[in-house]
């Protein structure tokens, strides 16, 4: 926790009664950390290098650029662009193959439960759910499958695809502030609720009716505190001590 920010930890059904209180027509979540624990896309990124599904001239590339971010010197958005560019000359279909596999043998066990509770019971009561994440659209898609979340509700990181074979032209790389640009294009402006646990989705919590930060990492707690974000949940799994 933050030491100058002490922020109310909902319990679940608290939590879950806070949303549908609101009785929400258009909800938004994030997923890597949100909808199920850990970073998908830098996790797919290292599992395709591992696997041999990259080159070695491409992993090289993406090597040094990851590592200059690390270092703060290639910007979010340009990283979660370039890490869907890596994939350039390769088919969608061994892409989406790809992904399944590693969602099943890495990711599938982190998923939030609480979580698939949640909006499994706002889709029994018709909300408009969408899913907004800068990590690729082959691992979201794959992974919201499990939440129910149809892909044309899908707004993630994505590069143009010709003939089935993917291309390095970026199509949308929706993080920070790109979240909300991404949102507007598609026609959500004031949602309802919004969910999310990075510091990255902070201009996308500032435009719900009610903010929900889930699983908050000390950035988005700091923020929380500015913007009045008071009561935070944390999914069994990863709630402190």
């Amino acid at each position: 926790m933050s030491n100058t920010f002490v922020a109310k930890l909902l319990e679940t059904k608290e939590f879950q009664e806070s949303v549908y209180a609101l009785s929400p027509a258009v909800v938004v979540f994030d997923c890597d950390g949100t909808l199920w624990s850990g970073d998908a896309g830098s996790g797919f990124m290292n599992w395709t290098i591992d696997t041999g599904l990259v080159s070695r001239e491409a992993t090289d590339w993406i090597d040094g650029r990851y590592r200059g971010y690390k270092r703060g010197e290639v910007s979010e958005v340009a990283i979660c662009g370039e890490m869907v560019q890596l994939y350039q000359g390769l088919r969608e279909e061994e892409m989406r193959k790809a992904a399944r596999e590693f969602f099943v043998s890495r990711i599938e066990r982190n998923i939030f439960p609480e979580m698939q509770e949640l909006v499994a019971e706002l889709k029994n009561r018709g909300v408009d759910i969408w899913a907004v994440s800068s990590t690729n659209d082959w691992v979201i898609e794959e992974g919201v499958q499990r939440f129910g979340i149809p892909v044309d509700r899908v707004l993630s990181a994505r590069v143009k695809v010709k003939d089935g074979v993917v291309t390095d032209t970026i199509l949308d790389v929706p993080t920070d502030e790109g979240k909300v640009a991404s949102l507007a294009r598609a026609g959500i402006t004031a949602p309802d609720a919004v969910f999310g646990n990075s510091v990255h989705d902070a201009a996308m919590l500032a435009i719900a009716r009610r903010a929900f930060p889930v699983n908050p990492t000390a950035a988005l707690l700091e923020r929380s505190a500015q913007e009045g974000w008071a009561a935070v949940y944390y999914p069994a799994s990863v709630r402190p001590a």
